[in-house]
């Protein structure tokens, strides 16, 4: 019996309705106004960038582990880049990356982004985001936004969906709050 790469395991999830959206990362409209929820943080690896960070622009392909890119490449999937948002703010210095089997209509799709983001852009984007019923929580490694459970599509173990990661200067994007784990500063 062959199983799946764990990278898949913690990753793949139905995102039908991310796979064909220009903004994938945008949060629902006015589902909520809901305050933010402060929960303990859930016990999750430390999710922190490099400390020997280069000054290499992001790329779907750099920003996650190789043996990640190298095990979607042999399931024959391919990336999909676009530019890193945030709601309405577009950061200029980052990535948003889908990938999936892109001959193909398909909900098994990953999503992974990486970003530089300054601490006004970086306060403005969580209040956007909790504004719209998304939900912050402080972690060791930084401010975590998590969609509603009530929205996710797909959730890791915790029950986490979408989710950024606010830390010193960056900003961390994955399907799933376990994935974060994957995505680092460009190497």
């Amino acid at each position: 019996m062959r199983r799946a790469p764990l990278t898949l395991v913690f990753g793949a999830i139905a995102l039908a309705t991310l796979a064909g959206c220009s903004s994938p990362a945008a949060p629902p409209i006015a589902q909520s106004s809901a305050p933010a929820v402060e929960a303990p943080a859930a016990s999750t690896p430390d999710v922190s960038p490099s400390a020997d960070v280069d000054d290499e622009e992001p790329t779907c392909e750099n920003i996650i582990p190789k043996t990640t890119a190298d095990d979607f490449k042999s399931l024959g999937w391919s990336s999909q880049s676009e530019p890193f948002r945030i709601g309405a703010i577009q950061l200029e210095n980052g990535i948003q990356c889908k990938w999936g089997d892109q001959k193909i209509t398909t909900d098994r799709v990953q999503m992974f982004g990486w970003a530089e983001i300054d601490d006004a852009d970086a306060a403005k984007a969580e209040k956007e985001l909790v504004a719209a019923g998304w939900r912050r929580e402080s972690g060791t490694a930084g401010t975590y936004v998590t969609e509603n459970p009530e929205w996710a599509i797909g959730k890791d173990a915790d029950g986490y969906g979408i989710t950024y990661l606010f830390g010193d200067g960056w900003v961390k994007l994955a399907d799933t709050r376990q994935s974060l784990v994957l995505v680092d500063a460009p190497r």
